[in-house]
């Protein structure tokens, strides 16, 4: 059995339990009067009581959360009962209460599917980042969060027979191969469990120093029991890695089934490549690159009346947030769709290719275009 499986038995003593029970009690006390004074609709009032139950919005609470590097940290979550299970390499999209406005993100999931019913992913903080630096540093256990249903291709075949495999991780990348591994590999108290599986797995792990390597622990485990060859590179000691050395690494990577996830960078790097000597290669990629061209622009949303001025480099998502404009939004990389709006008139490029968009006034009721990958090219109208 896993040691997440059960919760340590609380302290303190039966004083402290009975005000951990007032507190609770206290607090659900609090939420009832609250809604006394406002208007609910039935639903309101079930959710009241049971957040995360059968037939409401999809939610999930906030188990535990622990660091795993200074800047990252696993988020351990009870989903509500709705749940339809996952796949491991698939991600979830959370929604979570940031100063008053609820924000979308995306997260790898980083377990396969646990005795306990619970589910977690790890988030690195980026500068500047909402929710990445909420979640590691200021979200406590018990908080709800929205949740949907996991989605994603990134995961391996179901018959694992006769498969090598290469993993290549970069970074926060490492997440939804973790998930993969520990479901082939699980750990107990008592070490690595193999399951009868013979499998052949190198991992090929980059990231800037061991110290700000996320799981750099487990792989080390899993590497020195024999469930995976790891080849860990650090930029601080062997410099930035070339994917044209690739083949030093692993001498027997035409053999291998490669999976990759990282920065677009490295991905880009690695698809040419591979598809330059036909080899097999799967990504995820948590960031779109960017491709920059056109002067920018200005954006008018014509429901709110706001109107800002953007460069060619900033999505509108990112510029009309920074103004202040409340938007929606997801995985914020072009995969999830959260962030669609129709576009009115005006042009806007995606920043992934170049391509322009054009909407003529008039000719529709609007071309939809996501805004988390998609930049102003001149004067423009979003319908919002």
């Amino acid at each position: 059995m896993t040691a997440a499986a059960f919760p340590t038995r609380p302290t303190g003593g039966l004083t402290a339990g009975w005000a951990r029970l007032g507190d609770r009690v206290a607090a659900r006390a609090e939420r009832i009067a609250a809604a006394a004074v406002t208007p609910l609709v039935p639903a309101d009032y079930l959710d009241l009581f049971h957040p995360l139950r059968a037939g409401g919005d999809l939610r999930a609470r906030i188990v535990s959360i622990h660091a795993e590097t200074r800047d990252a940290a696993t988020v351990v979550l009870k989903p509500g009962r709705d749940w339809a299970g996952h796949v491991p390499g698939q991600y979830i999209r959370i929604g979570i209460d940031v100063d008053g406005v609820r924000q979308w993100r995306a997260y790898s999931l980083t377990h396969g599917p646990r005795p306990d019913g619970l589910i977690s992913i790890t988030v690195k903080a980026v500068p500047g980042g909402v929710v990445s630096n909420h979640l590691v540093h200021r979200a406590k256990a018990g908080t709800l969060v929205h949740l949907e249903q996991a989605q994603g291709e990134f995961v391996l075949p179901a018959d694992l027979t006769g498969h090598k495999l290469l993993f290549v991780t970069a970074g926060s990348g490492v997440t939804p191969v973790i998930g993969m591994l520990r479901n082939l590999f699980p750990v107990t108290d008592e070490g690595v469990v193999h399951l009868g599986r013979e499998l052949d797995i190198v991992c090929v792990h980059v990231a800037p120093s061991r110290p700000d390597s996320i799981f750099i622990r487990n792989l080390e485990e899993l590497d020195r029991v024999g469930a995976i060859d790891l080849v860990a590179r650090y930029d601080d000691e062997h410099g930035l890695i070339d994917i044209d050395q690739l083949s030093e690494l692993v001498p027997d990577l035409a053999e291998r089934s490669t999976y990759a996830c990282g920065p677009a960078g490295l991905l880009d790097a690695l698809t040419a490549h591979h598809d330059a000597r036909g080899l097999q290669l799967f990504t995820e990629q948590f960031r779109a690159s960017t491709v920059i061209v056109g002067d920018g622009g200005t954006v008018r949303f014509e429901a709110g009346g706001q109107e800002i001025e953007t460069d060619a480099a900033t999505p509108i998502l990112d510029a009309a947030e920074d103004a202040g404009v409340l938007m929606p939004s997801g995985c914020r990389m072009g995969i999830c769709f959260g962030c669609v709006l129709p576009l009115k008139e005006g042009a806007v490029r995606d920043l992934r290719n170049g391509d322009l968009i054009v909407a003529n006034p008039g000719e529709s009721d609007g071309i939809q275009i996501q805004t988390c990958i998609s930049a102003a090219a001149g004067a423009c109208v979003i319908d919002h």
